[in-house]
Formats: structure tokens, sequence, C-alpha cells
């Protein structure tokens, strides 16, 4: 025992000056890291899940998916069908479970759950047939969800029925014992981004969603899009200008430090809405393949490539015949995270 304990001291940190180091708490704590304009993209296939035949290999490959979003905090993820088009479902009931049938809602119901706050999850998200094992999927745990131990001056609400005491505004559920004041009049059920009163925390005022990245430079998670195909995964671009940097994912591109030299100042790279595109079991080119719009164009097999600003292979020399998408998110995130790291 004492032997143990030995051991057990010589194993605990020691900062720079000889001082022991706590490892017993957290050391992630949110600090803004200065606002940023700037933003991450990641766009998946609904093939992503074509190998699983049972509802938990579906909720994993899900959960880790969403984990590798929030911890590499990407801003928006778009999930593109790249299935042929004569295959794809069609009066899909919404009531019906929906992964074995429609991959693309399945993603997109679930990594919405995932991302939204657990305490308002049961008012804004009915049960329903996908969720059933939602309970074994990991949790994000992003600024945007609260926390005991935080208190940041944004947090995600959603509005009550109830009635402040003066009678005016709109009464919302922030995860807290007591609600927050908004001067707003806001329909009951509505999920808003709040931004708290200095002076008074149940007093906030309601301000868009990318106001916390924007001028507080906390992430706060992420936003859902679903695309019929691969090319309009582009033209449907929500940010104005469109992404002015691509990266598509394949085992036939050049390696990471091939794409992308190591500079001298590691200057981070220069862009406004950055797009890292990740294939199925398949790959992209099978994407593009399928994809009426791009086989009109020309763009398929090889060429495919020809739609990315950089065309790269994540892992060269994978001791693995396939590198699943929900790996392939962790290796290529983890690689390209110096693009914007520091920027």
């Amino acid at each position: 025992m004492a032997y143990y304990e030995q051991d057990r001291q010589k194993k605990r940190r020691l900062t720079q000056d000889g001082d022991y180091v706590d490892t017993s708490k957290p050391s992630a704590f949110f600090q803004p890291a200065g606002g940023r304009d700037w933003t991450v993209s990641v766009a998946i296939p609904g093939s992503v899940l074509s190998t699983c035949r049972r509802d938990d290999q579906r909720t994993n490959i899900v959960s880790h998916i969403a984990r590798a979003l929030a911890v590499f905090s990407i801003d928006e993820v778009v999930i593109f069908d790249d299935s042929p088009p004569e295959s794809r479902a069609r009066n899909v009931d919404p009531a019906s479970y929906t992964g074995d049938i429609d991959p693309c809602g399945y993603l997109d119901h679930l990594l919405q759950y995932l991302e939204m706050p657990p305490f308002m999850r049961r008012t804004l998200l009915p049960l329903h047939p996908n969720l059933k094992a939602a309970g074994l999927m990991a949790s994000l745990d992003m600024p945007s969800h609260p926390h005991q131990t935080d208190w940041l001056p944004y947090c995600e609400g959603v509005t009550t029925s109830g009635k402040p005491r003066g009678g005016k505004g709109t009464l919302v559920d922030v995860g807290r014992k007591e609600p927050v004041t908004i001067s707003d009049e806001v329909p009951p059920k509505t999920r808003i981004t709040l931004q708290i009163d200095e002076n008074d925390p149940y007093l906030a005022e309601a301000v868009d969603p990318s106001v916390p990245r924007i001028d507080g430079g906390y992430y706060w998670g992420y936003t859902t899009r679903r695309c019929n195909s691969l090319a309009t995964v582009f033209e449907e671009c929500s940010y104005e200008g469109g992404y002015d940097l691509s990266i598509g994912t394949s085992e036939r591109g050049v390696s990471i430090p091939e794409a992308f030299p190591e500079r001298k100042n590691k200057e981070p790279a220069v862009f406004n809405h950055l797009l890292i595109v990740f294939g199925g079991p398949r790959g992209l080119e099978n994407a593009a393949e399928n994809d009426p719009q791009l086989n009109g164009m020309g763009i398929v097999k090889r060429r495919t490539k020809e739609l990315f600003d950089h065309w790269i292979n994540i892992l060269p020399g994978q001791g693995s015949r396939t590198i699943r998408t929900d790996e392939a998110l962790f290796i290529g995130l983890a690689g390209l995270r110096r693009l914007w790291d520091g920027k």
C-alpha cells in the first residue's frame, strides 16, 4: 500500500514552479477567445449509416459525429444525400422510425437533438421512435448547455406561457431554478438566444444566435442543413458569398502537409467560411456519380476533385482497409485544425 502511494505521488503533475496541480477537476473552462465572424462547416453524406443494421449502431455513429463537431467547434454540419436518385425514400412518415429508410432525415433529427440544451428537449422535441436510444448517446457539454459551475453572459432558452409580474414581456426557461424575463412578446415553446443583463441575472435580451460567437468569442454549437445532393452543398450555402475555401477528402488526395505546407510564421489560412466535405463508405466520387447535376457538368469519378480548392487524404498509409466517416472526422479535423487555430 505504501509503495502504491509513493508511485501515485510520483505521477502527480507539477507546474514549472514545482507546485502540484490539482487534476481532480476539469481543466477546460469556457473563456472567450475573442469574437470571430469566420466559420468552419463540415459536410457528411447519409451513407455514413449504410453499414449499420441495428439502431444502436446508428446512434453510436451519430454520437461520434456530434462529439467531433463539438470538440472541434464546428459551426455548421451539412447532411447531403449521396444515394442513387431512384433509390431515395419518398413519402416518409414523419412519425415513424427513419434510420433504415431515410438516413439523412435520421442524422438531421439526432444531430439537432444532441445540439439542443438538454433541459429544453422535452418541450421542443417530442417523443419519437428515432430517439428511443438517445439516452445512450454522449453529452456534448458545450457552452450553450447550462452547467451549475459556469456563468456565461449568454444562454439558450425556451419561452413559456407564463407572464412576468408586470404583465409585459415573456418568461424564458434557461435551465435554472428561476426563469428570466425579456421585454419582447414571443410565442411559447420558441427557442431563443439570450444575453443576460449585467446588473440583473433575471433580465435578458433576445439576440441573434451568432452573437455569442461574433461578439463574445464563445463556441455556440452547430446548425444543421440538409441537401439533396453534393452540388447543393455549395449552391444552397447560407453564408453571404458562399464558402471561400473548400476541402474534399479522398484516399486519392494528397497529404495534409503537402496540401498545406507549414508556414514559417505559422499563420492560419485566410478564409471567411471554410467547408470540409467527407465521403461515405464509397467516397465522394460515388456521391458525384449519383448527382445528376454534376453528371451534366461532366464532374464524375476522378474529376470530383475539381469541385474543391483542395483534395486531401487525411491519413495516408492507413492500417485498416476502411476509415469510417465518424473516425475520419476526428482524424481529419485534428490534422486540419491548424488552418484556423489562432485565427
